[in-house]
């Protein structure tokens, strides 16, 4: 299986509100980035801690080798397969930065009206901004440790 290199990098926590035609803008420095990258379409899904992953269309086909790689034999992989491409949605961005977040994926992430969009080097995080506030408060504090344990291997 070749493997695809992402050369591009989403960084960064910004605050947003879904409109009332229920469309979200991407953060200007996110469509800086997919503007240098001709970035035309991205691939939004139900992610973990119930927040929305959002992936360029060349990311999202590494992704979804990876994922296919793993034997439907195994109940764990049907099942995470299907919740995770089921959820999918090809998505394009309009020429004002807009988005529209399909209703069953604002419901699986609690989506109400202000979300925080975060980049996470090759992927965005949509979440629910109450949500967000939860897990961050609820990590800040574990950083350094987990950075030990991951970095010292």
């Amino acid at each position: 299986m070749s493997s695809i290199k992402c050369s591009f990098m989403f960084y960064g926590e910004y605050l947003h509100s879904i409109d009332r035609k229920g469309r979200l803008i991407l953060p200007a420095k996110f469509r800086e980035v997919a503007k240098a990258y001709f970035i035309e379409k991205f691939f939004i899904t139900r992610g973990l801690d119930t927040c929305l992953f959002m992936f360029s269309e060349e990311e999202w086909k590494a992704q979804e080798g990876k994922f296919k790689a793993i034997s439907f034999t195994k109940a764990e992989s049907r099942k995470f397969n299907r919740l995770y491409f089921s959820g999918a949605v090809e998505i394009n961005v309009d020429t004002q930065g807009r988005i529209l977040l399909p209703q069953y994926l604002k419901d699986f992430a609690q989506i109400k009206k202000d979300v925080v969009i975060i980049g996470v080097s090759n992927r965005i995080e949509i979440w629910a901004k109450d949500k967000w506030t939860e897990f961050y408060e609820n990590s800040k504090q574990s950083f350094e440790e987990i950075a030990e344990k991951l970095m010292d291997a």
